[in-house]
């Protein structure tokens, strides 16, 4: 009987019977989590003809020790933890879930950043513990509220999700400014510009980082960069974590160079004790789950079966 592997299926935290179908197409094995050492992911991918990994790294020496496997399902849009060389040489097939989160993406990246501007979570954490009963004006604020209506947004990437963000925030009667390496499209709005991520990071009062990772942009916002920000500017980040020099955003907030910052994604995953970010001020994080709505779990579910289905049909 075909072998199929699961080796982190805690990540997406689906009920058993999503995996239901999934098991039609042979002996389907599960794991919440898998180590990261070599020997683990051999031990329990050996006989496999089929892998399904989130983000378990299978690299080259990995791979040329699973003669069986046919076909590696990435249960996420990124490819980075596959050796995709190698898995081609070795005539593995890899496919992934593109599109599957672009809404859950922007919605996260609104509800990030209204938490900056209005402190919705602060404040009622604040009337829980016992300041409005002890106010004597029928309100208070600890911290200013921003008004986004005419501000402007900066959108570093404007793949799906970076334009459907833009969407969200345009909605709330922003000005949107754009980079991405193939300007096209243009969306009908009032004062919308294509602009350079120098000028972007000049110009906006919101930047939002929605650009893929690459060799070249790694680290790129670092002090050279935000230095060019507008006093209490805010840096949203639901793209990649490497994008950000950690410490220089540090410095960043710490100096009030920037007004805030809201990161569902850092440089290492999950967040180390000595990461610089841990503790900083301003600085909203929540754990890479900008992805992770229920919907947008499920959908990635059913294209991975529709993945596997068209594989074994061809």
């Amino acid at each position: 009987m075909r072998k199929l592997v699961a080796l982190d299926s805690e990540t997406l935290d689906l009920p058993d019977a999503s995996w239901g179908e999934l098991a039609s197409f042979g002996e389907l094995i599960r794991y919440d989590y898998t180590p990261k050492d070599e020997a683990a992911v051999l031990e329990r991918c050996a006989g496999a003809a089929i892998i399904l990994s989130n983000k378990v790294v299978l690299m080259r020496d990995v791979l040329g020790q699973l003669p069986d496997l046919k076909l590696i399902c990435i249960l996420a849009t990124g490819t980075n933890n596959v050796d995709l060389v190698a898995a081609k040489e070795l005539g593995i097939e890899v496919r992934n879930v593109p599109a599957y989160s672009t809404q859950s993406v922007a919605q996260h990246a609104v509800a990030m950043l209204l938490e900056l501007t209005n402190k919705t979570g602060y404040y009622s954490r604040s009337v829980h513990e016992g300041d409005w009963v002890k106010s004597r004006q029928f309100c208070y604020w600890h911290h200013q509220i921003t008004e986004l209506a005419g501000k402007t947004a900066g959108m570093v990437g404007f793949g799906q999700i970076g334009r459907a963000t833009a969407a969200l925030f345009h909605a709330l009667g922003m000005r949107i400014l754009a980079n991405t390496r193939t300007p096209r499209n243009d969306p009908d709005w009032d004062g919308f510009e294509w602009k350079s991520v120098e000028e972007i990071f000049e110009e906006a009062d919101v930047i939002s980082l929605h650009c893929p990772q690459t060799e070249d942009n790694l680290g790129m916002v670092n002090t050279e960069l935000l230095s060019r920000c507008k006093p209490g500017a805010l840096l949203i980040n639901t793209a990649r974590g490497p994008l950000i020099n950690e410490s220089d955003l540090r410095n960043a907030l710490e100096s009030g160079q920037l007004g805030g910052a809201a990161l569902d994604v850092l440089s290492a995953e999950p967040m180390g004790h000595d990461n610089p970010l841990l503790g900083a001020p301003n600085c909203l994080i929540t754990p890479h789950i900008a992805w992770a709505s229920v919907e947008a779990r499920e959908r990635l579910m059913a294209i991975t079966v529709e993945n596997i289905r068209s594989f074994l049909n061809k």
